[in-house]
Formats: structure tokens, C-alpha cells, sequence
């Protein structure tokens, strides 16, 4: 057991308590900024159809059942453009994090395979290598990398923290780069329908892939878009001799995911005025607590997509961590995603609407 946590670094999220601490002692309660988890409820259609599908006695199949399936390949095609999508392109997932940090190990790599990632990125990019003893290395750019050894090339666009899009443009160019060297690439794309000041692309449009699906996943989530992160729910999408070989995988393992999720994933993927809704929620919590911000003294970087706001005041994250747990708000510090995170915060506009409310009140007359 030890052998195995003494690969991980500590987890991140543990240095915030006592900055919880402070935030929560202040008049009013705390505003928690910190993580981007749902708190808007569950549509009540797809409460409905878990509800529906309640009286599952027996194992659900770990590739879904073909209303599932059916439910993701149609998305695909009539939300990001995809073309030619089958069932043998599509994988259920327990949630998008758990295929994150098993990736590595269910691809088979090991010691002297290389795991790349962004620069800024989410923590699990890194633990996954870790749990395989891969090696793991940052990049700004990654066709800047040495191909040799590199094994998976992790993308993220709409990026957590940043928010920042890579443009069609750009995907097309890593894209053709890792099929040159034989670089397998999976896409985050976790945040891809929440694009405020771009449209985000997925790797699966055929102006990016030129019509292939070789060398190349994308990841796809519910938890931000239907408020599913209960349910943990989420799907692979692309290369089917990739997804081949991890459905056999995953079949030993017991990666299943739940029949009243499957249901309810059935529902959500088939709706899209839920989606609309949420995100005319999300916007308007975007719109006020950037302008607090701004107001306060911040300069907002990126974020022309995802659930947060990237912002600095030119100080170290800490810094600005204690100043806004002094106002009753926590936020996560930006050396969370790596250290050239160390002078900004990510801000999440997850909360309610009271609580965003009450943030932008504290920020204003302080």
C-alpha cells in the first residue's frame, strides 16, 4: 500500500483548510470558489429516467447497452461534428477522473514510456503516469517534445484552469504531428459545450482529422453540462483499436457503469434545452464575478471557456488565496496546476447564485 501513495504527491486540495477555515469564520459564511463541482439541480428529466430505470437487479455491461450507445454516437455527430461514428467507437466511463488516473496503467506503460501533459493542467494528468511508474513531462507546445518514448499526449481544450481553446487550427497541426511519430493522443474536452468567448473544437471533427479517428480519444463528461457529477457519468469517443483493447480491460476490472446511470446519460445526451439553461445560469455568474474581480484589482486571463475565471494580481497565489479568505471566499491557488500557476487563482462560478452574489458584494467594498 505504501509503495503505491509514495508515488502520489500530496493531494492539493488538503493545503486549502486552513484558508477554508478562515473564509468559513467570516460574517455571512463562506463563498467557495474552489472547486468547480454542480450545485444547480439535477434536470428533471433525467431524474426521471434514473428513476425510471431504478429496478436493475442485474450487472449493467460495461460497454452500455445500445440505447446508450446509440444515445453517444448521435451527440457526437449532431453536437461536435463527428462523422461515421459506430459503437466501436464509443466507451462508457465512471466518470471522466477514474479514466484519467487508470489510463496509463490500462494502456500498459511503464517505466521508460513518457506521459505528456500541459503546463498548467489538471493534477490527475500527472497521478495516472505516476500509478503506471511512467514517466511524466509539461509542455507548452507539444510538437516542441522529443517523440521518442512518448506514449500519450494528454490535451486540453477548453482548458482547467485556464480556460484558454485550442483553435481548429492549432489541434489540426498536434494532431497530424503525433500520427507522424505514432503518438497516441486523448483530448480532455470535458468543458467543450461551455464556450463563452470561443467555440471550442474537438478533435473529432473531420476538419481536424481529417475524416480519421487513428491515434486519436476524445473524453467527454456529463458532470458540468447536465449537473451530473453524482452520477459519474462520462464516455471515450474515437479510435476503436483503442477502445477495443480497454473495453477487454475494463470488462476485468468491473468498470461498469451503474443501468440507472446509463439511463439517465440516455436522457441527458438526447436534451439539449437543459444544456441551454444551464449555461445561461453559468454566464450570468461568469459576467458578475468578472466584473467584480476586474474592479477589485485583477487582470482575468484566458477563460474564454470552462467553469472558471484564471486571474492574477501580479502576487504569489498564496497571497491572493489569504487576501479573499480574509472576504469569506475561497478560491483554489494556481500552483495547484503547476508551478507556472504560482501567480494566479482559479476562480469557479459554481456557486449559487446567492452565494455569487454575496462574493461580488465583499469584493466591491473591500
Amino acid at each position: 500500500m505504501s509503495a503505491v501513495s509514495d508515488r502520489l504527491p500530496t493531494f492539493p486540495w488538503d493545503k486549502l483548510e486552513p484558508y477554508k477555515a478562515t473564509a468559513a469564520a467570516y460574517p455571512g459564511g463562506i463563498v467557495d470558489l474552489s472547486v468547480g463541482t454542480p450545485v444547480d439541480p439535477v434536470p428533471d428529466l433525467i431524474q426521471k429516467a434514473l428513476v425510471a430505470a431504478a429496478d436493475s437487479p442485474g450487472y449493467p455491461t460495461v460497454w452500455g447497452t445500445v440505447g446508450l450507445r446509440d444515445a453517444i454516437t448521435g451527440w457526437l455527430e449532431r453536437r461536435l461534428g463527428a462523422r461515421d461514428v459506430t459503437h466501436h467507437h464509443v466507451l462508457p466511463i465512471v466518470g471522466s477522473k477514474e479514466l484519467v488516473a487508470w489510463l496509463p496503467t490500462q494502456l500498459g506503460l511503464g517505466p521508460g514510456d513518457r506521459v505528456a501533459y500541459p503546463r498548467l493542467a489538471y493534477p490527475t494528468y500527472e497521478v495516472g503516469a505516476r500509478l503506471a511508474r511512467a514517466d511524466h513531462e509539461v509542455y507548452d507546445d507539444p510538437t516542441a517534445l522529443d517523440p521518442a518514448g512518448l506514449k500519450l499526449l494528454w490535451l486540453n481544450s477548453p482548458s482547467n484552469p485556464t480556460g484558454r481553446v485550442l483553435s481548429k487550427a492549432e489541434l489540426t497541426r498536434i494532431v497530424a504531428w503525433a500520427r507522424s511519430h505514432g503518438i497516441l493522443i486523448f483530448s480532455d474536452e470535458c468543458y467543450l459545450e461551455l464556450g463563452w468567448e470561443a467555440d471550442p473544437v474537438s478533435v473529432l471533427h473531420p476538419d481536424v482529422n481529417g475524416g480519421s479517428y487513428e491515434g486519436i480519444v476524445a473524453v467527454h463528461s456529463l458532470s458540468k453540462r447536465s449537473n451530473l457529477a453524482g452520477y459519474r457519468a462520462a464516455f471515450l469517443a474515437g479510435d476503436p483499436d483503442v477502445l477495443g483493447p480497454l473495453l477487454q480491460i475494463r470488462k476485468h476490472g468491473g468498470m461498469m457503469t451503474a443501468a440507472p446511470t446509463q439511463a439517465a446519460v440516455v436522457a441527458a445526451l438526447g436534451d439539449d434545452a437543459h444544456v441551454q439553461e444551464q449555461r445561461a445560469r453559468y454566464a450570468a455568474r461568469r459576467t458578475a464575478l468578472r466584473d467584480a474581480l476586474v474592479a477589485h484589482g485583477f487582470r482575468i486571463e484566458h477563460s474564454e471557456a470552462s467553469l472558471y475565471l484564471w486571474a492574477t494580481r501580479g502576487e504569489s497565489c498564496w497571497t491572493t488565496v489569504a487576501h479573499l479568505a480574509d472576504l469569506g471566499i475561497l478560491v483554489a491557488p494556481g500552483d495547484f496546476y503547476g508551478s507556472a500557476g504560482d501567480h494566479h487563482i482559479r476562480v469557479a462560478f459554481t456557486a449559487t447564485d446567492e452565494r455569487v452574489a454575496t462574493a461580488v458584494e465583499r469584493l466591491s467594498r473591500a
